[in-house]
């Protein structure tokens, strides 16, 4: 695979020890294989987990203590010991790393969002790495991430990299849970809209967030922009090599044409919806075909909460299914007064429209 650039996403299974503790020796390897493909001309940004495994290794808590501020305090100390030590493993390769930590109202505002894109580019075009990761220390509840994997995505959608590789405790997508007799890898995955649910197992990772379906959700919906994602082993020997060479290991989303980068935007903006558009049948269709179709006011039969020229909107069918996500093209009052009616502007134009599957 000839990417030039990259986003490697190491998962807390990865990073973590059996007793929890930071496993450097990994670090270490997968460190030394962004060293590599660096020198060959591959830009990488990494989104990184274990924070909170490296402030265990330095501190103890009291078992009772209140489980919000024991992941903030962790989080908060480990998550200078991770930096240090991609620190400190990258300068033996003479190569430098910075911190970013980011939570998703960072990515709410369309301005904020470009202020931290252009923060990004202008460190791969010194030769840095960003080193990713979620601000545990003040993401609590609504404000947290699934899980890195969705930071991950977003920031490979933000980037326009060519692949996420989403590195794990497992070897891929199979065709039954990988326990079960007969289960088989399923090596790539080229129809975005098949239902792989039977196949995964909803149990979540011993020490991350997340689970394999979360994996797969954020994979379709990376790839539907028209990035490559590998779902792959990260303790398996040489893996990043691997997934960068002609038959890579793993499970590997095939992707759609690129997406435009206000499409790539609005994909991931659901955190920024101001309000709701409620479209009949024909309008639904008509959207879904397949066709460059903006969403008129005829086809609109209702609207839920405020919002103003500029702000994205959900787009709901009457029986409350999501079928995407836009910018608005004038205000809610505007189109109350256009409710229905024919010969008017779109309300949201195809170019400011990314629908769901």
């Amino acid at each position: 695979m000839k990417y030039k650039k990259i986003i490697v996403k190491i998962g807390s299974n990865v990073l973590t020890q059996p007793d929890g503790k930071p496993d450097i020796t990994r670090m270490a390897h997968l460190i030394q294989q962004v060293a590599t493909v660096i020198g060959q001309g591959v830009e990488v940004i990494l989104v990184s987990s274990g924070a909170v495994a490296s402030g265990r290794s330095a501190i103890q808590l009291p078992e009772k203590y209140d489980p919000v501020a024991r992941r903030q305090v962790l989080a908060a100390v480990g998550q200078v010991k991770l930096i240090q030590t991609y620190n400190e493993l990258l300068a033996q390769h003479d190569l430098t790393c910075a911190q970013v930590l980011v939570t998703r109202e960072d990515f709410r505002d369309r301005q904020h969002y470009l202020n931290m894109k252009n923060c990004l580019t202008a460190l791969l075009q010194n030769g840095i790495i960003p080193v990713i990761n979620e601000n545990d220390v003040v993401s609590v509840t609504e404000l947290m991430f699934t899980d890195n994997d969705e930071l991950s995505g977003l920031v490979a959608a933000m980037m326009d990299v060519e692949a996420l590789f989403i590195l794990s405790n497992v070897d891929g997508i199979f065709t039954a849970p990988p326990s079960q007799p007969g289960a088989v890898l399923i090596s790539e995955i080229t129809d975005l809209k098949q239902s792989l649910s039977r196949a995964i197992s909803t149990e979540k990772s011993e020490f991350g967030r997340g689970g394999m379906l979360t994996k797969t959700n954020i994979a379709r919906k990376v790839a539907r922009l028209g990035i490559a994602v590998h779902i792959a082993n990260g303790q398996q020997e040489g893996i990043i090599l691997a997934l960068l060479g002609g038959s890579p290991p793993g499970s590997r989303f095939v992707p759609h044409k690129t997406a435009p980068g206000r499409k790539k935007w609005i994909a991931h903006a659901d955190i920024a919806v101001k309000g709701e558009i409620i479209i009949n049948d024909g309008a639904a269709q008509a959207l879904r075909a397949g066709s460059a179709t903006s969403l008129l006011p005829v086809g609109i039969v209702g609207l839920v909460g405020r919002f103003d020229k500029g702000d994205v909107v959900g787009i709901f069918t009457q029986t409350g299914q999501s079928v995407g996500l836009g910018i608005a093209q004038y205000s809610s009052d505007k189109a109350q007064e256009r409710l229905g009616k024919q010969r008017q502007r779109p309300l949201v134009h195809y170019d400011y429209l990314f629908l769901t599957e």
